[in-house]
């Protein structure tokens, strides 16, 4: 990757830990499968009345709205609703970057360089310091179903990475119409009419401003801007290569959530988040496994060919 692609890739990593704190606000008003389907929706609305289609398999757009859309924040938001903290599903939920690699390697051939191995490793070893640090906080159930969420993230990395758009952001602007639909009938199934009914009621009120707030950002920062260049680095890169940046994600919402939130930050907590930005650094910044290696004698007979 290029200094550029991982200052893009590093933006998302930002953008995305900042997003637990707007999610967190957005579940204090609204019930979280319904707060997926009105996410995805106000996206979902004006990109069928103006944004062009994307000009990709219907099969890998609808995947890619399966997994990122639907099976990534249903489960997420289930879990930080249920008790999981914010700070902590921001960590868990980069379980994304490995599942992300097995995925690309199983089911795209995708090579993965021992460089990019020994970086996830590194990565994850980093994560396990502060998981098992955390552990302690979080229920099991909160916990399975924010690992739940990192899997469908991971089927989403690997369906855009497989459509292969022309304008990635158009794709991640046709994704958001995938789940709306599915999501607002598990909403009225799990929720109920009524629940929902009294959410919308008192959304514009002065108590409800946070959570609109926060939906604001999760729409226009998180999802619009974050996503579509998280799309188009995952069409110019390797999954393997561009999927352990999601390790940074925790890294800012950990510290986000101990700003704003009052979530304290121990210091395994910050030894493990500086094991993840190296281990980050080390797999994305070796040779692209896609190309083929050049022999020091080939560099001169090209030299001398030009």
């Amino acid at each position: 990757m290029t200094i550029r692609d991982r200052s893009l890739a590093l933006t998302v990593a930002v953008l995305w830990g900042i997003n637990f704190i707007a999610i967190h606000l957005s579940l204090e008003h609204f019930p979280p499968m319904f707060l997926v389907a009105l996410r995805f929706a106000v996206i979902a609305v004006p990109t069928m009345l103006f944004v062009p289609w994307p000009n990709v398999r219907v099969r890998w757009l609808v995947g890619y709205g399966i997994g990122f859309g639907v099976l990534q924040f249903a489960f997420l938001y289930w879990g930080m609703s249920s008790g999981m903290p914010t700070g902590l599903a921001s960590l868990v939920l980069q379980a994304s970057a490995p599942f992300t690699v097995v995925l690309g390697a199983t089911f795209l051939r995708e090579r993965v360089s021992g460089r990019q191995v020994l970086g996830i490793v590194v990565a994850i070893g980093g994560l396990a310091v502060v998981g098992s640090h955390r552990a302690q906080v979080a229920a099991v159930l909160p916990f399975l179903l924010t690992l739940a969420g990192g899997f469908g993230w991971a089927i989403g990395n690997v369906c855009s990475r497989q459509s292969r758009p022309q304008n990635p952001l158009h794709l991640t602007l046709w994704m958001s119409v995938v789940p709306p639909i599915p999501m607002l009938a598990v909403a009225l199934v799990v929720e109920g009419p009524d629940r929902i009914g009294a959410s919308l009621t008192g959304a514009f009120t002065a108590e409800a401003l946070p959570a609109l707030l926060g939906l604001a950002y999760t729409v226009i920062i998180a999802t619009v801007l974050g996503s579509g260049l998280w799309t188009w680095l995952m069409s110019r890169h390797p999954a393997g290569v561009v999927a352990p940046f999601s390790l940074l994600v925790p890294v800012t919402g950990m510290t986000a959530a101990a700003v704003f939130l009052g979530e304290r930050i121990s210091a395994y907590e910050v030894a493990g988040g500086a094991v993840v930005i190296a281990g980050v650094l080390l797999g994305s910044t070796g040779r692209d496994p896609r190309r083929p290696r050049v022999e020091p004698r080939d560099r001169y007979h090209r030299a001398v060919a030009r």
